[in-house]
């Protein structure tokens, strides 16, 4: 672990616990201090963002995937001064909810034309996650995103490194949506990961990693 390594907080997707960024908890460690914060509580975006910055450290770099994108920027519009950059994996810049259940979950992973093999091994670890999340916290988490407030002013408040992320084979959010996010964002990445579905994490975990050290290393930019 390098002295005075950033604390970066780690956001799962809907029905997605700690298993989804597993690799990334223990692969970063030795440039970062990751650590989970937990969207399973509330039923609004701006109270999970409300819940994770009062246990984050001070300051501190926050990757999201999907819901917990969405979360990120809710953080960033309550307090961008804490945030120190930011990645978002499979998130749009407008949001279009489509339910699903908990039975779906395990099947977001598994992409027409991905790798099949990848793809049978995935799509059972999701279910597992979704499973131990639990249908209760599922329908919070549906809920939080049907009464998500409009995340223009979110977007508009991003002035950190960022790096924005999609899988080519993402059903929910597709290539293009998170590109147009991109466009949002001064200054913002793009990467398109090939071969992977909506949960890049657990689905292409060396190419994540990769990504987020790179980014973790980014030289900074002007803050707001």
């Amino acid at each position: 672990m390098i002295r005075n390594a950033l604390p970066l907080v780690l956001l799962p997707a809907m029905g997605c616990d700690g298993q989804l960024w597993a690799r990334q908890l223990v692969d970063l460690s030795d440039i970062a201090h990751p650590m989970l914060g937990d969207l399973t509580i509330d039923d609004t975006l701006e109270a999970m963002a409300a819940r994770v910055l009062a246990h984050a450290p001070p300051r501190f770099a926050v990757a999201g995937v999907s819901l917990g994108g969405y979360a990120t920027l809710e953080i960033i519009r309550q307090a961008p001064e804490r945030v120190q950059r930011v990645a978002l994996f499979g998130t749009r810049a407008s949001v279009q909810m489509r339910p699903r259940t908990v039975a779906d979950q395990g099947l977001l992973a598994t992409a027409p034309h991905a790798d099949p093999t990848l793809s049978a091994i995935v799509s059972g670890l999701v279910q597992a996650m979704a499973e131990r999340v639990g249908a209760a916290v599922f329908e919070r988490q549906q809920r939080a995103l049907h009464a998500r407030p409009d995340i223009a002013p979110a977007i508009a408040a991003v002035h950190v490194p960022t790096l924005v992320a999609v899988g080519d084979r993402d059903r929910i959010c597709l290539p293009a949506d998170a590109r147009a996010l991109s466009e949002h964002i001064p200054g913002a990445r793009f990467h398109e990961i090939r071969n992977c579905g909506h949960l890049a994490p657990i689905e292409r975990p060396g190419e994540v990693t990769m990504l987020l050290r790179d980014w973790l290393q980014w030289q900074r930019v002007q803050e707001r």
